[in-house]
């Protein structure tokens, strides 16, 4: 199998774990549909880290003419024992709709390192201009013999989106 049908294959389960366990905001739907067709939680998440650990969204994402996406930023973690994955979903229109953006594998040494996520939605056009993006340092940690998500840190920032 190759890497990235295998990162899709466990961040996949991950969300799907995270549905079970995050908790749902009593002001808002409890899900939304997903350009992939998987349902996320839909609230928000304010920025928060572990003491020493943290992750950025840069302020400008790039849409190529084939309509991929990038995003990028930093993040800086410790402390994991499971494979560690920097994560990041992009909404425009409709905020309860996100979709989800690549994935970086991360190493969590203390130091601050640069992440940059791509990757193409389907069931809308995206355009340039305003956009959401929430971004997370999630680790699957082995607890038994299923690896359970621990998030390290997340972030939510409003982004620019330019041609390039």
């Amino acid at each position: 199998m190759s890497v990235r049908p295998a990162l899709a294959a466990v961040l996949g389960g991950a969300a799907l774990l995270t549905l079970a366990t995050a908790p749902a905001h009593a002001s808002s739907p409890a899900l939304a549909a997903g350009s992939a067709h998987i349902a996320v939680p839909v609230h928000a998440v304010p920025v928060h880290a572990a003491p020493g650990e943290s992750v950025t969204v840069d302020t400008v994402g790039r849409l190529a003419a084939d309509g991929t996406v990038t995003l990028t930023g930093t993040y800086r973690c410790t402390g994991s024992t499971g494979p560690v994955f920097v994560t990041s979903a992009l909404s425009q229109r409709d905020p309860r709709v996100r979709h989800g953006i690549g994935g970086t594998v991360a190493r969590c040494d203390g130091t601050t390192h640069t992440w940059s996520n791509s990757g193409q939605v389907s069931g809308e056009t995206l355009t340039p201009g305003t956009a959401h993006v929430q971004a997370t340092v999630m680790e699957l940690r082995p607890v038994g013999l299923v690896p359970l998500p621990v998030f390290h840190a997340t972030a939510d920032q409003d982004i620019t989106l330019v041609r390039g």
